[in-house]
């Protein structure tokens, strides 16, 4: 009994450890643009199978925590990408340092992704309905 009492606790405690790593990671989804002239206009960083990547128009990165806090290796680009955050401690901003390069960009927020989205999906359908 005592051994299943004590496997049940553990198993309990390592699902939650990786539910918080999942719903932190979670965190820094999202859309980061960079200013005019930057060598890249944005990355998208996507959570995926508990894990996270960095894309772009410059090709796609697995990003590996650091033991520094909000800070990843960038591992397909020799680089870092360090999450910045707001007085509500959340993820608005990010600064790449990779191949030579060092950019920072701002989050869109989600509302503004989903406003554009549904702007794309009407725009395509009136196109359809003036086509026919």
């Amino acid at each position: 009994m005592k051994k299943t009492f004590f496997f049940l606790i553990a198993f309990f405690a390592f699902a939650a450890a990786h539910a918080q790593t999942d719903s932190t990671l979670k965190e820094y989804a999202g859309k980061y643009n960079f200013p005019d002239g930057s060598v890249v206009t944005d990355v998208t960083v996507t959570f995926d199978n508990g894990a996270l990547s960095m894309s772009s128009s410059a090709g796609t990165s697995s990003l590996e925590k650091t033991s520094d806090a909000d800070v990843f290796t960038i591992t397909q680009f020799q680089g870092t990408a360090a999450f910045k955050r707001n007085d509500d401690k959340k993820v608005h901003k990010v600064v790449v340092d990779a191949m030579g390069y060092h950019l920072e960009g701002s989050k869109e927020s989600v509302a503004i992704v989903l406003f554009l989205q549904r702007a794309a999906l009407l725009k395509n359908k009136l196109q359809q309905l003036t086509v026919r």
